[in-house]
């Protein structure tokens, strides 16, 4: 899968600009805060309608306008395709596929496999639970429909459950009937989310550790650990024993939306335990494992985008990474750099065609 060209129109920082793209590797490189990130960030919401950075869809549109348009065109399996993303503000975004749109964004989820390796992925490592569960959510999402319709089914019966406990809790009262519906439904869809999350990681993790050997060259033990309350109780049982607690908090306190995924080095956590460098090492090979695992599943090779990749890693690990493309690993490529010169003398190792793109 190729994307051959992008325009853009009041997208962030840019006003108009369009741009054609090598098949193989394409270099975006300038000073910072001139919109290098920004064009990447445009690849990303083409494939996941949605910002990587800012969920907030009208932040997205440039001060002073009120529209932004993206469009990319693509060649997937020998046949071009067109995708055009809209926003106007006090409207509803648009997403369009050779000229139709969607009648549910989740349709288009999966179609464009891409994989975005950031400095914003720290997150995965700082932030909570959420975060990291979104994580697992878009790798399966991109080759599982099924899946994908759970996790939004189960979100909203979950939020209907919570808006019930804090009518209770409002109006002195309670309906263990209408409870026992919800706790039903919430079972049928967080057991089928449950044993995907389990099946995915038992796939995924030794992906991830041969990845990170690669890049750390052997010099730590590294695991990616799942914890669920299912992996205790069926969930039925873990609603009905804890609604007592669900009614004086007034909302749901187990299940899946309760899962968390612990990033352990040397048996540790990562967060207090890792220096910076196998921080760094740790979510690259997390996000190379995401792209092994997409590729395997979708039958395609995703766009690669990395943002600001030394901010990572150092030049001989960007090297090394970079040189996969020559072992055909890798489709098409996507970096963002302040130095040019670098990045170039870096891009020469692979032997592939690339381009640059100054701003």
């Amino acid at each position: 899968m190729i994307l051959k060209s992008l325009s853009l129109i009041n997208y962030k920082n840019l006003d108009n600009r369009s741009f054609n793209f090598n098949e193989k590797i394409n270099c975006i490189v300038g000073n910072n805060g001139i919109g290098k990130t920004n064009i990447l960030d445009a690849i990303y919401h083409l494939s996941f309608g949605k910002s990587y950075f800012n969920p907030v869809a009208t932040q997205n549109i440039k001060h002073g306008e009120d529209f932004f348009v993206i469009q990319g065109d693509y060649i997937k399996n020998d046949l071009p395709e067109k995708v055009v993303i809209s926003l106007k503000k006090g409207q509803k975004k648009i997403i369009k596929r050779n000229g139709k749109a969607y009648d549910k964004f989740s349709d288009h989820i999966g179609f464009l496999p891409l994989v975005m390796i950031s400095p914003a992925d720290r997150d995965l490592i700082i932030e909570g639970s959420d975060t990291r569960r979104k994580f697992i959510d878009s790798v399966i999402s991109q080759s599982d429909k099924d899946y994908l319709l759970n996790i939004i089914k189960y979100n909203k019966v979950l939020a209907q459950r919570n808006a019930l406990l804090k009518y209770f809790a409002l109006n002195h009262t309670y309906n263990a009937d209408t409870i026992a519906v919800y706790n039903d439904q919430l079972t049928e869809y967080g057991t089928k989310i449950f044993h995907k999350r389990n099946a995915f990681l038992k796939a995924f993790i030794p992906i991830f550790k041969a990845h990170y050997h690669n890049i750390s060259n052997g010099n730590d033990t590294v695991n990616l650990v799942y914890k669920s309350d299912l992996s205790e109780n069926d969930l039925k049982i873990l609603l009905e024993q804890q609604i007592n607690k669900d009614r004086a908090l007034q909302y749901t306190s187990v299940g899946i939306h309760k899962d968390d995924l612990a990033f352990d080095i040397e048996g540790y956590p990562i967060k207090k335990f890792g220096s910076q460098g196998q921080q760094k090492s740790f979510l690259i090979a997390l996000k190379l494992a995401q792209f092994d695992f997409i590729k395997t599943q979708s039958k395609v090779k995703p766009i690669l985008l990395l943002d600001d990749i030394f901010d990572k890693l150092d030049e001989e690990r960007v090297a090394q990474i970079i040189k996969l493309a020559d072992e055909d690993s890798f489709g098409q490529i996507f970096i963002s750099d302040t130095h040019a010169e670098r990045t170039e003398n870096i891009v020469k190792q692979a032997h592939q065609s690339y381009e640059f793109f100054k701003l």
